[in-house]
């Protein structure tokens, strides 16, 4: 299972190569969380909770007959695999999370942005020099009210590191500044391993399946 980090889209997983290479060895199931792509865009807060999203996820599951998954996240995706730990964790196999931590996060910075709109928004996603122009479409065509109903601060919630007793990888770039915190995290799960990609930063991870993809195959290979 792959879900794409904010403002993103399962088609990303294409254009950074992830289904090419990944789909050598796995059966993937690829999702749009509420608010982008292809699926619905509440404008509450409340109907974008962490527990909807992670509930989301095991609907889909169902929905393709598949009873346990490994699950792949990143960034807001990677948030999503903790609420899988918390709210559906006898869904899954295994998780690898990648530039995300489960300390919490104050996101007013990003909403200062979006209440601006996506033009707004696309000012910063441009600056981040990853997408191609059909990716820079696909986030022009975003709902900035649903983005802003997506992107509230996030709790702590740590106190479920240990009962993640599950297989987890985790995987960031070594200039993202929540590195240290998703060190530590790495270091408080019982079966963590942490992956430093060094010298990038947490956008710039997001495009690199060359570098990602490797430690991924090899993680699930061993289990």
């Amino acid at each position: 299972m792959l879900q794409h980090g904010f403002s993103g889209s399962l088609e990303d997983w294409y254009e950074f190569g992830y289904v090419e290479r990944l789909q050598k060895e796995h059966r993937l199931i690829l999702v749009d969380a509420r608010g982008h792509g292809a699926s619905d865009k509440p404008h509450e807060p409340k109907d974008c909770a962490l527990e909807h999203l992670a509930c989301d996820i095991a609907t889909v599951l169902d929905d393709v007959d598949v009873r346990k998954a490994h699950f792949l996240g990143y960034s807001m995706g990677g948030w999503i695999g903790f609420g899988m730990a918390k709210y559906a964790s006898p869904r899954l196999d295994s998780l690898i999370i990648g530039g995300a931590q489960p300390y919490g996060v104050n996101f007013e910075h990003a909403r200062s942005i979006l209440r601006d709109g996506i033009e707004a928004w696309m000012a910063r996603v441009e600056a981040w020099s990853i997408y191609s122009s059909d990716g820079l479409a696909r986030v022009r065509g975003c709902d900035s009210q649903a983005l802003l109903a997506v992107i509230q601060d996030r709790p702590d919630m740590s106190d479920i590191l240990p009962s993640m007793t599950i297989p987890c990888l985790l995987y960031a770039g070594g200039t993202d500044d929540q590195y240290d915190r998703i060190e530590r995290c790495a270091n408080e799960l019982p079966e963590g391993t942490l992956v430093k990609l060094s010298g990038l930063s947490h956008h710039e991870v997001v495009p690199r399946s060359d570098l990602v993809v490797p430690h991924v195959i090899k993680f699930l290979r061993s289990l």
